[in-house]
């Protein structure tokens, strides 16, 4: 198992990874004309996104809870 201290990275790393894909893959299949290449270049396209995904959500999420906490009342 893995310690709860990791948690945070955790879950940036995981939603990081099916944001992208998801994303990637949309864009791909719109801007993809041959059908034939469009795992590979999905797969590409998902790798790039990956890498500018997981640090922005590392960055992101900790500023848009506080964001949140201040703009909600209790």
């Amino acid at each position: 198992m893995i310690p709860s201290r990791f948690t945070p990275i955790l879950f940036a790393f995981i939603v990081s990874g099916l944001m992208s894909c998801i994303v990637s893959g949309v864009s791909t299949l719109s801007a993809i004309s041959e059908m034939a290449n469009f795992f590979e270049a999905w797969m590409v396209a998902w790798g790039k996104s990956w890498a500018v995904a997981f640090p922005t959500i590392l960055i992101v999420v900790p500023l848009t809870r506080r964001l949140v906490e201040k703009i909600t009342s209790t």
